[in-house]
């Protein structure tokens, strides 16, 4: 289902997904390529960690087309993809993942993904 429909509360009701899906566009050939993928929620911000870094190709297609598609559930959206995130943003986004899929508490350490992947953030468009 590919409807924009406004965003709901801060994204707050779809953060329990178990993923999502982020369509983007092909930097060489220009057609959509999706991905399903870990993702953490925060206001209209939805933030992912690479694993691979700079060497995923759905981050080398956000780093050239930086518009993308995201489907929570059965609610699809548009966003923008960012790489520059403030250290307090990068923090959130790192333990929030973290808690999310790995269990993680305060005063744990992250695991290794959790602190060296890569953070993108997307920002929701609201109609």
């Amino acid at each position: 289902m590919d409807r924009h429909a406004e965003l709901p509360e801060g994204l707050k009701q779809l953060a329990g997904e178990e993923y999502c899906y982020v369509t983007t566009t092909g930097r060489v050939s220009g057609h959509p390529h999706e991905i399903e993928i870990w993702f953490g929620v925060e206001d209209d911000v939805l933030y992912l960690l690479s694993g691979g870094g700079e060497n995923s190709d759905w981050v080398k297609n956000m780093r050239v087309h930086p518009n993308v598609k995201v489907r929570l559930g059965k609610h699809s959206f548009s966003g923008t993809a960012r790489f520059e995130l403030n250290a307090e943003e990068e923090f959130q986004a790192r333990h929030r993942l973290a808690a999310k899929y790995q269990g993680w508490r305060e005063r744990k350490p992250l695991s290794e993904w959790a602190r060296t992947a890569l953070p993108v953030a997307i920002e929701m468009a609201v109609p």
